[in-house]
C-alpha cells in the first residue's frame, strides 16, 4: 500500500475573480469546478488543474470574499513547485508574468518565483525527473511551455532537518536528507520539504494554504485511515466530497493533511469538455441553489469569456 503522490493543495483567497483571472488565465490552467464549500455553502470552492482534472494538477481555493492577508508561519505550507517542461519554458514564463504585472523572481535557470494576487509564493521549477505531463490548453502559452503539473510544496516546521519518522514508517514517504522527502506512488510522485519556521507568528487568511491532500488508491482508503489511528494520530471518518471521498488529521508538524481517493473525479457532474462552466452544487446544498446564485458574485472564466 503506498500514497500515489500529491491529490490536490487547497488555499484561501479574499477574491474569487482575481483567482481566477491569475491562475486560470494568466497561468492557463484550466477551471474544471466551480463549486461551494461543504461546510460553509455561502463561499466559493474553485478547483484548478489539467484538462480532465487529474490528480495532481488540482490546486483549489476558498473564497472568503475581502479576507485579509495571511502569514504562514510554523505548521504550514508557504511555497507550491509548479512544474514546466525545460528551461526555455522558464524564460517564457518569466516574460508573460512580467508583461502581466506578476513581478516574478529569477532564482535561478531552473526556478522562477512569483506571488500570486493574495501573496502566496509559487515557484515554477523545471520537471523533468519522471512525471508524466498534466497540461491544460490555453490561447496564449504555447504547448511546449504550458505547467505540467504539481512538483512539490514546502512548509515551516521546527526541527525543520530531522526526520519526520510519521512521514516515513506511518505515510510512507521517502526521506531524503535535510528535511526533503519524496512521496512516490505508481506513476507520479511529489517533493514535501521543511524549511525553518521563522520568528513571526502564523496568521490564516487570504494567501495562505488549508490543506494538502494525497492520492490513494480507493481500495486503499479506509486502510490509511487505519492506519494513522493506529499510530495514535486523530483521523476524521471518510467523508464524501462528491469527487473523491477524504479523511483528514494533522501531521505531528502541524500540517493539515487529507487523503483523497482517485476517483470518482471531476466528470461526474459535468462533461470533460464543459468542466467549470456552470455552478455545481453539492447535493446537500441543491435546495440553497436560488439563494447561492443570487448572493455568490459572478466570476468570469476566460475560458469561455462569459459570466458562468
Amino acid at each position: 500500500m503506498r500514497l500515489e503522490g500529491l491529490h490536490h493543495i487547497t488555499m484561501i483567497t479574499g477574491d474569487a475573480q482575481s483567482n481566477v483571472a491569475f491562475y486560470a488565465d494568466v497561468l492557463g490552467l484550466r477551471l474544471v469546478k466551480k463549486t461551494v464549500n461543504f461546510d460553509d455553502p455561502s463561499a466559493y470552492h474553485l478547483y484548478f488543474g489539467d484538462e480532465s482534472g487529474a490528480p495532481g494538477s488540482i490546486l483549489t481555493w476558498f473564497e472568503f470574499a475581502g479576507a485579509a492577508p495571511g502569514r504562514a508561519g510554523i505548521g504550514m505550507i508557504h511555497t507550491l513547485q509548479l512544474g514546466v517542461p525545460s528551461a526555455a519554458s522558464i524564460d517564457f514564463w518569466e516574460q508573460r508574468l512580467k508583461a502581466k504585472g506578476a513581478n516574478p523572481t529569477r532564482v535561478s535557470e531552473r526556478t522562477l518565483r512569483v506571488a500570486d494576487p493574495d501573496g502566496l509564493g509559487l515557484e515554477l521549477v523545471v520537471a523533468d525527473d519522471g512525471n508524466p505531463p498534466l497540461p491544460a490548453a490555453h490561447l496564449e502559452v504555447p504547448a511546449e511551455h504550458a505547467i505540467t503539473g504539481l512538483e512539490g510544496a514546502r512548509a515551516y516546521s521546527m526541527f525543520h532537518g530531522v526526520e519526520e519518522k510519521v512521514l516515513t514508517d506511518v505515510l510512507g514517504f521517502a526521506y531524503e536528507g535535510d528535511g526533503e522527502y519524496r512521496v512516490q506512488g505508481e506513476q507520479r510522485h511529489f517533493h514535501w520539504a521543511y524549511d525553518e519556521a521563522p520568528a513571526s507568528s502564523p496568521r490564516p487568511g487570504a494567501g495562505t494554504v488549508h490543506h494538502i491532500a494525497w492520492a490513494s488508491q480507493d481500495d486503499d482508503h479506509v486502510k490509511w485511515q487505519e492506519r494513522v489511528r493506529a499510530a495514535d494520530g486523530y483521523a476524521t471518518e471518510v467523508i464524501d466530497r462528491d469527487y473523491f471521498n477524504a479523511i483528514y488529521f494533522r501531521e505531528p508538524r502541524g500540517v493539515l493533511f487529507e487523503i483523497a481517493t482517485m476517483s470518482p473525479g471531476f466528470a461526474t457532474d459535468e462533461d470533460t469538455e464543459h468542466l467549470g462552466e456552470e455552478l455545481r452544487l453539492p447535493q446537500q446544498h441543491e435546495h440553497l441553489r436560488a439563494q447561492l446564485e443570487r448572493s455568490l458574485q459572478p466570476v468570469v472564466n476566460p475560458r469561455t469569456k462569459v459570466v458562468a
